[in-house]
C-alpha cells in the first residue's frame, strides 16, 4: 500500500518560512515524479510545483521565486520550501505521487495523495 505523509504545515505571519515534508512509503520513489498542490477554502485544488525524477521543476506563476522544491531520494522524501510567505498562500497543501517519471501540473497525473497539512499565514 502506498502511502505520503506530509508535515510542516503550521500558523506564521506575512513573510515567514515554511519547509513542507512528504514521505512515501509502498513504492519506489526515485522512479515517480513528485508534486505538491493546494486548496484554499471555497476554491478549486490548485497546483504549486512538481519535480521529475532527474530534478526539473515546475512551479505555479503564484509561488515563481518564493517556493522551492526538492528531493531526496535516500530518504524517499519531497520537500516544498516556502519563503516570504503570503496571506494568500493559507491552504492545505498536498503532496502527490506521479504516475510516472515525469512531472506535470494537471492533478489528473497524480495517483497517490497524502492527507494535507494546513498552511496558515495571518497578516
Amino acid at each position: 500500500q502506498v502511502q505520503l505523509v506530509e508535515s510542516g504545515g503550521g500558523l506564521v505571519q506575512t513573510g515567514d518560512s515554511l519547509r513542507l515534508s512528504c514521505v512515501t512509503s509502498g513504492r519506489t520513489f526515485i522512479d515517480y515524479a513528485m508534486g505538491w498542490f493546494r486548496q484554499a477554502p471555497g476554491k478549486e485544488r490548485e497546483f504549486v510545483s512538481s519535480i521529475w525524477t532527474g530534478g526539473q521543476t515546475y512551479y505555479a506563476d503564484s509561488v515563481k521565486g518564493r517556493f522551492t522544491i526538492s528531493r531526496d531520494n535516500a530518504k524517499n522524501t519531497v520537500y516544498l520550501q516556502m519563503n516570504y510567505l503570503k496571506v494568500e498562500d493559507t491552504a492545505i497543501y498536498y503532496c502527490a505521487g506521479g504516475s510516472s517519471y515525469r512531472a506535470s501540473r494537471d492533478s489528473r497525473d497524480y495517483i497517490h495523495w497524502g492527507q494535507g497539512t494546513q498552511v496558515t499565514v495571518s497578516s
